[in-house]
């Protein structure tokens, strides 16, 4: 273990030697560590790296290209970064128990582009194909591809809808994934906002999708993963699961089972912050089938891989394979709950009534505001969350009707069950005292809000006073 001065050493060297190049980087890296120490930060897709995990993302690694895979790189000179992608590779195969794993990704939306693509590759059979003489979707010219997809149709994608609690890059119409497929998404119960796989199988039966797609940004609720697997087998499609939100969740091993999406899909992606806790990027696990067309992610569709930020997931993964890890796991389910009940005491109303998972949904029509308004107040009052639509929402995807929170963060920074009731205190006081504003016409707004600044600062200052006990980086002295 490295000792605190050795980290303070690292972070306050870092600075000093950017501070002479541009101070004003400088000022804004120091800036941003004192408003995460001060804010009570509930954005449920976001998280605190270890200090080995941040400082493994600054060294030389950066400076080096590395297009291809281990031991295959249209680069001279990659044998570390190898042993960099390696080493991740192993770590992350061992943590799900995934036959391969690709940690190439910069992000989530490009693990999924590399996940879609791959299964295009895999599942096409064609005389387009045969006629251009070429054995993989990458290799085929503009006009080749056209002609493909004019004999086959359009290529189908069933998954979660966006205000159900779904991910834009699972067919939203403005991402590119629903533009690369005729999509169609499945929702949820109206009377529960839970999943309703009977619904789901009706809606494969009639559509017949090449990829069924589970996974979700916004759903409070567990998954049966061997369910989904079944209907996607009944209708010949691949099944993919997108486990960016609840990563961290499996590899605790508080989701297994039926609850577990490795063992049931045919190919997984994920991001590696989040829940996982680790650096901002992505990764996708498959089984030997798709090794081949995965490990093709770049330059199919990503430039050259980001090293140290290989080198970065090596190191993160290798902490959650230590046993605190599920403990970290089981505490961010816990005080999740803890939340939503303190929230269901004190009169909100939450989708699903409560959560299973890492994160909350709270509905603000039920205090008279919309998403947008109940986001700025909160971060007036030194709490940051994040607007989320709502299942049916009124106010789309913009102003949204929900409030969406979560527990890694303030897990990862020590507070308990106990703290998350004073937390739950903190929203509804705020939510209860803000009111709709108006527009300068005097119609009403959906963005403008009313909320004494008084007890903004009020509750700013119960927020700085419920982190004080649980200091974030305490390691770390910038001064």
């Amino acid at each position: 273990m490295s000792s605190p001065n050795a980290e303070s050493t690292a972070f306050r060297s870092a600075l000093e030697v950017i501070r002479a190049v541009e101070p004003r980087i400088a000022d804004a890296i120091g800036a941003e560590l004192a408003d995460q120490r001060e804010s009570l930060k509930l954005i449920a897709s976001e998280n605190y790296a270890s200090p080995a995990t941040l400082l493994a993302m600054g060294n030389w690694f950066s400076d080096k290209y590395a297009e291809g895979t281990v031991g295959r790189r249209f680069y001279a000179g990659c044998q570390n970064v190898d042993t960099v992608e390696a080493l991740a590779a192993e770590h992350a195969k061992e943590l799900f128990g995934a036959a391969h794993a690709y940690v190439q990704p910069h992000s989530g939306i490009d693990a999924n582009l590399v996940a879609f693509w791959a299964i295009l590759a895999d599942r096409v059979e064609s005389p387009a194909l045969r006629r251009a003489q070429v054995r993989q979707v990458n290799d085929l010219t503009e006009q080749d591809w056209f002609a493909l997809r004019r004999e086959l149709g359009d290529q189908r994608m069933l998954g979660m809808s966006l205000d159900s609690g779904g991910h834009l890059t699972h067919g939203f119409r403005p991402n590119i994934s629903g533009k690369m497929f005729d999509q169609r998404s499945y929702g949820t119960d109206p009377a529960t906002g839970l999943i309703d796989y009977d619904r789901v199988a009706e809606a494969a039966r009639e559509f017949r999708p090449l990829i069924l797609v589970a996974g979700y940004s916004a759903y409070p609720r567990k998954v049966n993963f061997r369910i989904m697997r079944e209907i996607a087998d009944s209708v010949g499609a691949t099944f993919m699961v997108d486990m960016a939100h609840f990563a961290g969740l499996v590899a605790g091993k508080v989701f297994t089972g039926d609850f577990d999406p490795v063992p049931h899909a045919h190919i997984v992606t994920t991001t590696t912050h989040k829940s996982l806790r680790g650096p901002r990027g992505g990764m996708v696990l498959c089984g030997p089938e798709l090794a081949d067309q995965v490990d093709r992610g770049c330059p199919m569709v990503l430039g050259g891989p980001l090293p140290h930020v290989m080198a970065a997931k090596a190191v993160a993964l290798a902490e959650a394979r230590r046993p605190d890890f599920a403990d970290y796991a089981r505490r961010i389910v816990d005080n999740a709950q803890a939340l939503a009940e303190g929230l269901l005491r004190r009169g909100a109303k939450l989708v699903t009534g409560g959560t299973d998972n890492h994160l909350v949904l709270i509905d603000v029509s039920g205090y008279g505001l919309t998403g947008r308004q109940a986001e700025q107040a909160l971060l007036d009052s030194g709490i940051v969350t994040n607007r989320n639509a709502v299942p049916q929402d009124p106010n789309g995807a913009w102003y949204t009707s929900g409030i969406r929170v979560g527990t890694p963060a303030l897990t990862t920074r020590g507070l308990g069950t106990a703290e998350m009731d004073a937390t739950a205190e903190l929203i509804h006081t705020v939510l209860s005292q803000t009111t709709p504003g108006s527009n300068a016409d005097g119609t009403p707004s959906k963005a403008k809000y009313v909320l004494d600044p008084a007890l903004a600062d009020k509750v700013a200052r119960q927020a700085t006073d419920l982190l004080a006990t649980h200091p974030l980086y305490p390691s770390v002295t910038l001064a």
